[in-house]
Parts: C-alpha cells; sequence; structure tokens
C-alpha cells in the first residue's frame, strides 16, 4: 500500500504534515510519497528524526494556495497537488491525501482521473458525530448547484462507503430537508426524493434539521452549498460549546473542584467532536481514491486521513461504487453513460 501525501497544502505548511507522515509510517506500515519542495521536506523529515524507508519524496517546484482560484491552479502543472493526482492516475500509489485548497485539489482529481462511470458528479463525504454513531454527510463542498441524479449520486455513493468502510450492513439514507413530509421542501429535493424513493437504496425519507443528530440515519444528502454551511456552522458550534464549558470551570473554586470529577466524561465527548478522530473527508466519484484533510489538521488528523485513505483502498472503492451507480441507472430507466453526461 503506498499513499501520497501533497505535503504543501495545509495552513500550517508542511510542518504537521509531514509529521503526520512519520506518525502513519510508524503506525500503519504503509509506504507514503510526499510531493513538495524536496529540500523543504527532507529538512522535516531530519527534524521529526526519521530516518526508515517508507516515506519518500517527490520534487515539485510549484504549490497552490488556499486562496488560489482552482481552476488557474490547473496551470500549475508542477505544483505539489498536480503531482500528487499524476502519480495516482500512473499507479504509483493507490490513494492520495491532501489538506491544501479543496477546490484545486478536486480540480486536479477530476482532470487527472476523470469521473467513475455511472456517476453524474463527484461529492465530498464528512462524517457527523451523533450520540449513537456518526453519519455521513455529504455533499459538503464539491458542488454548490445540484441537480436530482446529483443527489441520488451521493446517496449511493454514501451507502456504499457506509456499507464498506463503516461496517454499516443496510446503510439507512436521509435527504436533508425543511420537513419530514415528502411533499415538503424546493424543487431539487422534491424531485430527488423521488428518485430515491425508486431506487433499492435504503431511503428513509426527509430528515429535518432538528434531527440532524439524532442519529436516525447512516447517510443524509444534500447539495453541496447546504452542506458545507452545515458543517462549517457544526465546527463553529462545537468550539463554542467547548469553549464556553472550560469558561465556566474556571469561574470558582467550585467549578474547578467539579470540573474534575467530570473532566472523564468532558475528554470523551470532545474526542466524540474532535475532527482530528476522523482524518478527513473522502472525495467520492472520481476514478482514483483522494481524502482531502481539514486545512488545519494536525499531526494526528494526517495520520487518521492516510488511514482512511488506506481502508477505502483496500475495500476496492471505486470498483463497488461502479456496481452500485450501474444498478440504480437501470432502476431509474437510463443506462449508465447516459447518466454520466447528466
Amino acid at each position: 500500500m503506498r499513499i501520497v501525501l501533497d505535503a504543501m497544502g495545509s495552513d500550517a505548511g508542511a510542518t504537521p504534515l509531514v509529521e503526520g507522515a512519520v506518525i502513519a509510517a510508524k503506525r500503519l506500515g504503509c509506504d507514503i510519497l510526499l510531493t513538495g519542495k524536496q529540500h523543504t521536506l527532507k529538512r522535516f523529515l531530519r527534524h521529526f528524526r526519521y530516518t526508515g524507508s517508507h516515506i519518500e519524496v517527490a520534487p515539485c517546484s510549484q504549490t497552490v494556495g488556499m486562496g488560489d482560484n482552482p481552476t488557474d491552479s490547473l496551470q500549475l502543472r508542477d505544483s505539489s497537488i498536480a503531482v500528487a493526482a499524476r502519480v495516482v492516475r500512473e499507479g504509483q500509489a493507490d490513494a492520495l491525501v491532501s489538506a491544501g485548497n479543496t477546490g484545486a485539489t478536486l480540480a486536479h482529481c477530476l482532470t487527472s482521473w476523470g469521473r467513475l462511470k455511472g456517476i453524474s458528479r463527484p461529492g465530498i463525504a464528512t462524517l457527523m458525530p451523533t450520540p449513537k454513531r456518526p453519519c455521513l454527510l455529504l455533499d459538503v463542498g464539491a458542488n454548490v448547484d445540484c441537480k436530482p441524479k446529483n443527489l441520488l449520486d451521493f446517496a449511493l455513493m454514501g451507502s456504499v462507503y457506509a456499507r464498506e468502510i463503516l461496517g454499516r450492513p443496510n446503510p439507512k439514507v436521509g435527504l436533508l430537508s425543511v420537513g419530514a413530509e415528502r411533499t415538503k421542501g424546493n424543487a431539487l429535493t422534491l424531485s430527488a426524493y423521488t428518485l430515491l424513493e425508486s431506487s433499492h437504496l435504503n431511503f428513509v425519507g426527509n430528515i429535518e434539521g432538528e434531527q440532524f443528530f439524532a442519529g436516525e440515519v447512516d447517510v443524509l444528502v444534500c447539495d453541496g452549498f447546504v452542506g458545507n454551511v452545515v458543517l462549517k456552522a457544526c465546527e463553529a458550534a462545537a468550539k463554542m460549546i467547548m469553549g464556553g464549558v472550560k469558561g465556566a470551570m474556571k469561574k470558582s473554586v467550585f467549578s474547578l473542584a467539579g470540573a474534575l470529577l467530570v473532566a472523564p466524561s468532558i475528554r470523551r465527548f470532545r474526542k466524540t467532536i474532535d475532527h482530528s478522530e476522523y482524518g478527513g473527508a473522502p472525495l467520492l466519484g472520481l476514478r482514483g481514491i483522494c481524502i482531502i484533510a481539514h486545512g488545519a489538521s494536525s499531526p494526528k488528523a494526517v495520520a487518521n486521513a492516510i488511514r482512511a485513505a488506506m481502508q477505502a483502498a483496500r475495500h476496492n472503492l471505486n470498483a463497488k461504487i461502479s456496481a452500485e451507480a450501474e444498478r440504480v441507472c437501470e432502476e431509474i430507466g437510463s443506462a449508465p453513460a447516459a447518466a454520466a453526461q447528466g
């Protein structure tokens, strides 16, 4: 198993990425190829005292910044993300991990790899914590404008991921909407409801915002505009809650004493909502495995993202998504090739 890591794109530069790669190489036993500026990456490997043979460097001369236009970044053919995508396309690595510019990552992977047969658009999925078990939400930003077929594709890709990677035998699929009744929603969700209902997927209907964290479904689908707003709002809410709890604990001697008693429970809760525990978000629907890590990923998060990439590659995820897409296309009365044009 060999994973290629875009080592130049995160908010904090190469430091947490290289350290995360070192952790993964030691714990997971995989080979890792770092793409980036050779001198910088080798200096960091020396800094973290890595002398093993599982990490190599693929040198490149360009980088894509977080604020760069994704389309314009395609002109940077020797950037760390361009080289990483090319390495996977040429069969030199099994999967790609990037904590860089999400739009640029999507653009390079889509251009270099292409879509899976039967999939109209790729989607980004992320695990959201619930009191029961994490729920897979997609799309969270790859497509701000969607058609009903796109939401159906997100549902089938999420179902395969939940079944193969999360171990959910018959994943429940929900459609994020403004009401539980099938007549509630906008034109997109109403049409998507009909498609989902006609498929073999375990579709359980609309899920309202107040049901979001109830853990009633394994996969929840929406367009990328809504999904990205939900994701960032939840991240901000989690930070606010944990900050409020810390502040309340420090107000008096009595609250500090009480904090010692509940500290184990708070640590467990914090672990539940910590994105670094989940590693990264799979970019589904392309002819290659890509895990998109948070731009502010810690070394632990980077190592977990590499682990997620290994899992997807081991389970032959893309072949199973393609098979599911063909079946769904037959159910809705269109051939896979025609659906891919939608």
